[in-house]
């Protein structure tokens, strides 16, 4: 098996936290379980997805604050948020709250753009403003200029009995070093590295500059890592879907299989107007999956990832991945447990 240009250094994970819209709390509650689980096994880190108007979580602030009343070592981070459902400063209040809770361990991840169907959702949404709202980075400007404690009002001091701030308070120092950006394109890659944040690249891409998956993600860790003050030290992570089946039994191997084939096809070529491009899955044994991501392009340059754990599985079928990505694939990739 061929050495990796740099050992893993830290091993997260990302779940959905799919739920019954008919009885949530199950779901909800497998997906704490799943964090206090990954923390035990000694993950460095465990992501939370968004998902709005759907059956996976819609408050990943709230399920984390949860989290961290669970746990006590563990990152938890969120990729991503979609600042297009969100106001900023609301949201650098709730952030803040959260990280002073974990003690320090958030890690918000955020991204922009309008929301997914948007003509249809915006009069519930932003019933005022809907045609006004500004979706660009700028959102992201003003979410960090808050978490970084810069001035949100004009007005602060004592009135009456009460004191108020002209900051976003609670104010949690660390937290603006732990804010990520998810981008699945050059610009954004850019974007995020003169802003000095770090970056998060997933399983999908944007087929600008060609048809190669490793490659592209390649050129997006590059250029941001060019824009960035920190150089080749910013904090690149990276999320691939990776299914390690060491210890699986037959029927969950044969399930994790037909899941991989069924998303394979949106691979072989850049999917709709945006032009884009999937990674195929990781899924096989530990030293099959070590020896795939060691060729990966991508994988070596970054010393970070968060694999993603599939949409639709049992929770069964969660902790089996967990163990064996902890105990297995974690190793063979270089990574010792917290």
């Amino acid at each position: 098996m061929p050495l990796p240009t740099r050992p893993l250094r830290k091993l997260g994970f990302l779940t959905i936290g799919l739920f019954d819209g008919n009885d949530p709390r199950p779901g909800h509650e497998s997906t704490l379980r799943i964090i206090e689980l990954g923390e035990q096994l000694g993950f460095d880190s465990a992501w939370v997805r968004h998902r709005h108007l759907q059956y996976g979580i819609s408050s990943p602030v709230a399920v984390l604050a949860a989290a961290t009343q669970r746990t006590t070592r563990i990152e938890l981070g969120t990729a991503v948020i979609p600042l297009g459902w969100e106001n900023p400063l609301r949201l650098a209040e709730d952030l803040a709250t959260v990280d002073i809770l974990s003690g320090g361990r958030l890690n918000p991840g955020v991204s922009v753009g309008p929301p997914m169907h948007y003509d249809q959702i915006k009069d519930a949404l932003y019933p005022d403003t809907a045609d006004a709202e500004d979706f660009s980075y700028e959102r992201v400007r003003l979410l960090l200029s808050f978490v970084r404690g810069e001035p949100a009002t004009s007005f602060s001091g004592t009135e009456g009995f009460e004191v108020f701030s002209d900051r976003v308070q609670p104010h949690s120092p660390g937290l603006a070093s732990r804010m990520w950006y998810g981008g699945a394109s050059l610009r954004s890659a850019r974007w995020a590295g003169e802003q000095g944040i770090n970056f998060l690249t997933s399983s999908v891409v944007k087929a600008e500059e060609s048809e190669d998956f490793a490659q592209i993600q390649l050129s997006h860790i590059r250029e941001f890592r060019a824009r960035h003050p920190h150089g080749d030290k910013a904090r690149v992570s990276q999320g691939l879907v990776v299914i390690p089946t060491d210890s699986a039994t037959q029927e969950q191997k044969a399930k994790y299989a037909e899941y991989a084939a069924k998303r394979l096809p949106r691979t072989a070529a850049p999917q709709g107007p945006a032009r884009m491009l999937f990674s195929p899955d990781f899924v096989g044994e530990s030293a099959e999956i070590a020896e795939r991501l060691y060729a990966h392009a991508a994988f070596q340059e970054i010393d970070e990832v968060a694999f993603a754990l599939p949409f639709t599985f049992e929770h069964e079928d969660y902790v089996q991945i967990l163990t064996d990505i902890a105990t297995k694939l974690g190793p063979a990739l270089g990574w010792h447990p917290a």
